[in-house]
């Protein structure tokens, strides 16, 4: 597969992690991508790709393409034979400039980029990218798109705030500190944070903290399970098995299985870092 990406230009780049280009044949016709701090924008410009959304979602099919807001449940892509899409990896925040639904009522229920823009705009930027002259001329339609939408938001100020001071912590932060802090009341936090990322602030630290934690892993060497979760600020290794099937749907050594087995099979993949193979 083809993988660029670029950070976008300001004020983008507070909104957005990067833009991206995606191309080729996948590892595998099924991919699960596990919970993190992060949303998702994709324009599809490929053979329609699947989306389950949870065991207690049905598969859909997205043609147009996705916006995924920041999710607390895995994911499960199903792609075609080859995929072709460019697409947005936003900070939580992110969204709340661009889609004009309240980020909690898409919590773990992705929907359509025609749902979002509308029929006539997704068309017409799909064209423009299909014509485009390669990826690096793709991603800056993109960008110049989402320059044009760019919004406001009530309260992003103190969202973005908050979230970068969790972040910069990996999650291990009292949210009460940060209340106090920022002059608010918890139920006020909570509902800015609902509205704006879709889950509360004590949701958001949970994300960040297992996601650090997972990254910390190496899954080439032996593992001290007890170690792990106690550095990372569990209590024990049993709360931190519940976060690890709560983020991926996996127990960890399950979870450390299926990794080898992406690195073994696809050795330096350009996606080898986070999906995994669900079949």
């Amino acid at each position: 597969m083809e993988y660029v990406s670029r950070v976008p230009r300001p004020p983008l780049d507070g909104l957005i992690d990067d833009l991206y280009y995606l191309a080729g044949a996948p590892p595998y016709p099924r991919l699960t991508l596990p919970a993190s701090p992060a949303a998702l924008l994709i324009v599809n410009l490929g053979a329609p790709f699947r989306i389950r959304a949870g065991a207690d979602i049905e598969t859909a099919e997205y043609a147009d393409g996705c916006v995924v807001t920041m999710p607390t449940r895995a994911l499960e892509f199903g792609y075609p034979p080859r995929t072709l899409s460019v697409g947005v990896h936003f900070k939580p925040w992110g969204p709340a400039l661009f889609v004009p639904m309240p980020a909690a009522e898409l919590r773990d229920r992705p929907v359509t980029l025609e749902q979002v823009w509308g029929r006539p705009a997704v068309a017409e930027l799909r064209d423009r990218l299909a014509t485009a002259d390669g990826p690096h001329e793709m991603l800056t339609l993109l960008e110049d798109e989402l320059m044009r939408r760019l919004g406001e938001a009530a309260g992003l100020g103190l969202v973005r705030h908050t979230s970068n001071v969790i972040a910069a912590s990996s999650g291990a932060v009292a949210i009460g500190d940060l209340r106090v802090a920022a002059g608010v009341s918890s139920t006020h936090l909570e509902q800015q944070f609902k509205e704006l990322i879709g889950v509360t602030p004590k949701q958001l630290a949970r994300s960040y903290r297992f996601t650090a934690t997972v990254f910390a892993i190496n899954p080439a060497g032996p593992i001290d399970w007890g170690a792990l979760a106690g550095d990372a600020g569990y209590y024990d290794q049993a709360h931190f098995g519940h976060e690890f099937r709560s983020f991926t749907g996996l127990t960890p050594t399950r979870y450390v299985e299926v990794r080898r087995r992406f690195l073994r099979e696809h050795p330096g993949h350009v996606l080898d870092s986070w999906p995994l193979p669900a079949d």
